[in-house]
């Protein structure tokens, strides 16, 4: 099932996906946990584009979908694991219809099936924000695991589509694998400059988590090091009805 073409429908899944910001993400991640972001305004303002970041909680992209504008939200698009969240028919209508995923079946293409990038083509040929963890699942609590080849051959058929790498830190102690209760915990994202698309795949995946690097230096640099961000590149929010979120 993809982005509905019917004008009813489609404006009835905005609703949706605006109400699941108003009274789940915006409650848990602005006022739950806290969020410091460090040049939001390099996000970009319309699609298509790749939005590219790390992955260590189920809460990430909660987050990322708060970093965009409220009324851009339904144009904004997480891939997420199919195995995860289409197991059960009623939670992967919630998630596709509540959140706009767009599931992802892992090693689809080693078993021989259809393409699994196939709905996110669609995504970015209409327009939409797709927004991709590379690391394929969560990983450890802070750490960044090895990168998956998929947002390579995403650039590959969509060469001129920006590639925006986001870094998101604290979400590991918040919310990390195998718990279910979140812990209030201070988040901070640093947004970075589109990476520049390289031909070769692995050099392409180095560059990518080079950027990953830079950027969690920023806002999370060793211990002994801790930086605090200017106050200009702060955001700290506690009205998730503003535009700007």
């Amino acid at each position: 099932m993809s982005t509905p073409t019917n004008p009813f429908l489609k404006a009835g899944q905005a609703v949706l996906r605006w109400l699941f910001m108003l009274f789940v993400a915006y409650p848990l991640v602005l006022l739950g946990l806290g969020l410091r972001v460090r040049h939001r305004e390099r996000l970009p303002a319309n699609g298509p584009a790749i939005v590219v970041a790390n992955h260590n909680s189920h809460l990430d992209f909660m987050v990322l979908l708060s970093l965009f504008p409220f009324l851009s939200v339904p144009r904004v698009r997480p891939a997420a694991a199919a195995d995860y969240f289409c197991k059960v028919k009623w939670f992967e209508w919630l998630a596709r219809n509540f959140v706009g995923i767009i599931p992802i079946e892992r090693g689809g293409a080693r078993k021989g099936e259809a393409d699994p990038l196939e709905e996110c083509y669609r995504a970015l040929e209409a327009g939409q924000v797709l927004l991709i963890f590379p690391e394929g699942t969560r990983g450890q609590p802070e750490q960044l695991s090895d990168l998956k080849p998929g947002v390579w051959h995403l650039a590959q058929r969509f060469p001129e589509v920006p590639i925006v790498p986001v870094f998101m830190h604290g979400l590991g102690r918040a919310l990390p694998r195998g718990r279910s209760i979140p812990v209030p915990f201070q988040v901070k994202v640093a947004v970075g400059r589109p990476v520049p698309l390289l031909p070769d795949k692995a050099t392409f995946l180095a560059s990518l988590r080079s950027n990953f690097e830079h950027l969690r230096g920023k806002i999370a640099p060793p211990a002994g090091e801790e930086e605090d961000l200017p106050d200009e590149l702060n955001e700290v929010s506690q009205q998730p009805k503003e535009q700007s979120y």
